[in-house]
């Protein structure tokens, strides 16, 4: 059976109802002078690829934009689309500008699903890029396997999960962060460095909690200790949802540490209701949950009701501190923020969401952009999705910037490895320069 009619059939299994039907039917820094890539004439150019016209290029990307999740999506798109903002401002990449064709999926795997398969017949872009999401990413890898053949790859995605770094699925997707797996493993080191034991687990009921409760479990198990304690909570929590029966779970068992795998409204709800309850433990997050969106709820809250809720709080990173200029990838990432301040598109904003200046999600979406643009360079006047690829692969030790070089090849589609960790310091996030104190109520 041909491709596009399985993936139909896929859509409409998945999508119930009208949606199955419908999927069916359906200035600091100057930066730097090679932004983009030398002009080529008009007559040299042609439609080498779908997504790729004489004029501009097409990049797919499936995130959550509204809803409670609505700053993952849009940090991501913001901090990618100013860079692509600066090179088609410099004449694009051979003369082509770089369009980026943005759906909502919520932060859930159906939409997600639909959005993948709407992203590559119906729109036609040239590759996809910059998904959100662990529980929506691990629905949509089985769709672009089933693209192998038209040598469709992902380029950069907001999970570090496992999935998308293991069999079947690594050789179509370029990850570009570090994963769950080495978060975890660096934070159970810190913690454990500091006499903790009894380590617990509060987690999003979902593949991508899972991942990291897995990342938890190897690293103590690597030390012959087990997970002292684990509660979930529901993917979709609000931040003024009630977490006692989480909080006091973990209590009772003992824990000495909290490792949080979650996004921000369902995290600091967590971490609200604990100081509320008057335990003072020290939690930690992952990267995804989104911490500048998590750390203004809880500063906001805390100014309404006279209480700190930022002690003892710390976040694992894959992204350096967006505050270090001294760092030319960061400089430039704010300067061109300063600059182009980019919006999403009408139909994607989420009214109630409030975008920040700068963040860690577009600092790492920034970076994202800065490799698709080195491999669409790489890639030729008239590029096609196989030499997108090799192009992609032939990256080694590229300099970002951000103090760490990237590398992809053949047998890597991991490009960076470090994790970062930060604290709260007169309301912004800071680098740990103390662990013992960072951790102190």
């Amino acid at each position: 059976m041909e491709r596009r009619t399985v993936l139909r059939l896929l859509s409409f299994a998945l999508l119930p109802g009208t949606l199955g039907r419908a999927a069916v039917a359906a200035a600091q820094a100057t930066p730097p002078r090679n932004a983009g890539s030398k002009w080529v004439p008009a007559e040299a150019l042609s439609a080498s690829a779908p997504g790729v016209t004489a004029k501009e290029i097409r990049i797919g990307m499936s995130a959550a934009f509204k809803g409670t999740a609505a700053g993952l999506g849009t940090e991501f798109y913001r901090g990618a689309q100013v860079y692509y903002d600066e090179v088609n401002a410099r004449g694009g990449v051979y003369g082509r500008a770089l369009r980026v064709i943005g759906l909502d999926d919520n932060y859930e795997p159906l939409p997600c699903v639909k959005n993948t398969i709407q992203l590559l017949e119906k729109e036609s872009v040239f590759f996809l890029s910059n998904y959100v999401g662990t529980p929506t990413l691990t629905r949509a890898l089985p769709v672009i396997k089933r693209y192998a053949d038209q040598h469709i790859v992902l380029v950069g995605n907001f999970t570090g999960a496992q999935p998308q770094r293991e069999a079947p699925y690594v050789e179509h997707v370029f990850n570009i962060r570090a994963s769950y797996r080495q978060e975890m493993a660096a934070l159970v080191d810190r913690f454990w460095q500091l006499g903790a034991r009894q380590i617990g687990v509060y987690s999003q009921a979902d593949a991508y909690g899972r991942s990291g409760t897995d990342g938890v479990s190897r690293a103590l198990a690597a030390r012959g200790a087990r997970v002292a304690g684990e509660t979930t909570y529901h993917r979709g929590a609000k931040f003024d949802d009630d977490m006692s029966p989480a909080v006091n779970a973990l209590r009772r068992a003992g824990v000495d540490a909290v490792l949080c795998t979650g996004a921000y409204q369902g995290c600091g709800a967590f971490v609200r209701t604990a100081r509320d309850l008057g335990w003072n433990v020290p939690i930690s997050n992952v990267s995804f949950v989104g911490s500048d969106a998590m750390l203004r709820l809880l500063v906001q809250h805390g100014k309404a009701n006279g209480r700190d809720y930022t002690r003892a709080l710390v976040n694992s990173q894959v992204v350096p501190s967006y505050d270090d200029v001294t760092l030319p990838g960061v400089a430039e990432y704010r300067a061109l923020m300063e600059r182009y301040n980019p919006t999403l598109p009408a139909a994607l904003r989420d009214d109630k969401y409030v975008p920040q200046r700068y963040s860690f999600i577009s600092l790492e979406g920034y970076v994202n952009a800065r490799v698709v643009v080195e491999g669409l360079r790489r890639a030729g006047p008239n590029p096609t999705r196989a030499a997108f690829r090799h192009a992609l692969e032939s990256l080694k030790s590229f300099d970002l910037g951000i103090g760490a070089a990237l590398t992809f090849g053949p047998e890597r589609h991991q490009g960076l490895d470090s994790v970062y960790f930060t604290r709260v310091d007169a309301e912004r996030w800071v680098p740990i320069t103390d662990w013992s104190s960072a951790v102190q109520a």
